[in-house]
């Protein structure tokens, strides 16, 4: 497959890295050589200093038949153009980053397919989803609704205490089929559980079940739910004003922001929240504005080690939930390893929506990188006479680091175990390292 990218900036570069790993021809088009630097020797790409509204320099690149362009600059304009510009060039697909949330809507999308825009994304949007989701779920550091809802992944730190710690999964002790623990985060390395493995203190566990059986977990996990209703938000970003704008009407919400001609702008933009002057780093200034009475406090400045450093400060006033914006991705495994809380990164959220078209091959209906892990979750449907659909799973020899879950079944949630026979247009929910993706599709197809 061929792909360009227009844009070397933080989420362009970020995905020419990772579709560098997966065997494609990737190239990179930027109108600064200096962001484009020593990527081309460092990754198996192709860079071009160039204009993506060019023609010449999008002809030159060789967008004529490339399987899709990619345009996600910091100007929405510009992505638009470049995507129109390429497709009449003989581009077989376009994506733009805008910033209009009205170009998403559903009434529009004929729109911009018959004007050659195939798809596209406002990473920002999807942040604020997350956010908004995770104060819902507040005990977990995670959670993503799978298969239209019939089946949940749950993420959640295990503290000292709890009644699943040290139980071997060989022991029997999970085996109840109400939940399924599909991987565990220990430090800096995601591990795919075999039977000799347990749950130790302070370990990050991905759990897939039923909605109903959330109660259960919560339980053995040793985790309370609290109810939130006031939330301070550090920093005025655009992601900042999407999750206010997301938020209950009964929420009591504050938002905190050092320019203070900002401050007047969003005044008027958001009037369900109260907006103020001032630092989020300030631990007076904080207490001052009722940061002990928080029940979520959420770091969302353009700066990673402002809102690391906000969120410890939080949580030093007793907040229960804090939730980053870790743009820096070498930045997470410290985040995690000062257990901020919820680590947000709109880079991954990106990276997600792509490879769930690029992985054609099989029929996927979702890929989920997860931000926490090394690691994505994929559900897959099984096709008549595919491998997957030969042998029990125990029988299956998949790939190392793979680990299915469960699987949807004419409408209902199952757990997998390894007696478990999948069967066609089963919808199976695998949780696996990023490098085994492309093996898993054959295993479906």
């Amino acid at each position: 497959m061929r792909i360009i990218i227009a844009g070397a900036g933080d989420v362009g570069t970020h995905l020419a890295k990772l579709l560098s790993r997966e065997n494609m021809e990737i190239s990179l088009l930027d109108e600064s050589k200096d962001r484009l630097g020593a990527l081309d020797a460092s990754y198996d790409l192709l860079t071009k200093v160039g204009s993506p509204t060019s023609l010449r320099d999008l002809k030159d690149i060789g967008v004529n038949g490339v399987d899709l362009f990619i345009a996600v600059t910091p100007s929405e304009s510009v992505n638009m153009t470049s995507c129109l510009i390429a497709n009449s060039l003989g581009a077989k697909r376009t994506l733009a980053r805008v910033d209009n949330y009205e170009y998403l809507l559903d009434e529009n999308r004929s729109f911009f397919e018959n004007l050659g825009l195939n798809h596209l994304i406002y990473p920002e949007v999807l942040a604020a989803r997350e956010i908004t989701e995770s104060l819902h779920t507040n005990w977990m550091r995670y959670n993503l609704q799978l298969s239209g809802g019939n089946l949940e992944l749950c993420v959640v730190k295990v503290r000292e205490g709890a009644q699943m710690l040290f139980k071997r999964f060989a022991s029997g002790y999970f085996a109840h089929g109400k939940y399924r623990v599909v991987a565990v985060k220990r430090n800096n390395e995601t591990i795919i559980p075999k039977g000799n493995d347990q749950i130790e203190p302070n370990d990050l566990v991905f759990i897939v079940c039923r909605h109903e059986y959330r109660d259960m977990i919560l339980e053995q996990a040793g985790k309370n739910r609290h109810e939130i209703k006031n939330v301070i938000i550090y920093g005025g970003t655009r992601i900042a004003q999407k999750t206010i704008q997301q938020m209950p009407s009964d929420m009591q919400i504050k938002l905190i922001e050092p320019d203070r001609d900002l401050c007047y702008a969003l005044s008027e933009k958001l009037p369900n929240a109260m907006i103020i002057n001032g630092n989020g780093n300030d631990m007076e200034f904080l207490k001052d504005e009722g940061i002990e009475d928080a029940d979520a406090f959420i770091a969302l400045t353009d700066n990673t080690e402002t809102n690391i450093f906000a969120c410890l400060a939080a949580k030093r006033f007793g907040v229960r939930k804090t939730i980053a914006d870790v743009e820096n991705l070498d930045y997470i495994p410290m985040a995690e390893g000062l257990d901020i809380g919820t680590v947000l990164n709109k880079k991954t959220i990106t990276a997600s929506y792509i490879y769930q078209m690029l992985l054609d091959r099989a029929e996927v209906r979702n890929v989920q990188n997860i931000t926490s892990a090394d690691a994505q979750l994929v559900e897959f449907v099984a096709a008549e006479g595919s491998r997957v659909t030969r042998d029990k799973v125990k029988d299956l020899s998949l790939p190392d680091d793979t680990n299915i879950g469960a699987l949807v079944r004419a409408g209902v949630g199952i757990l997998v175990n390894g007696d478990t026979q999948i069967m066609k247009d089963d919808l199976v929910v695998v949780f696996c390292k990023s490098h085994v993706i492309r093996k898993l599709e054959r295993y479906f197809q």
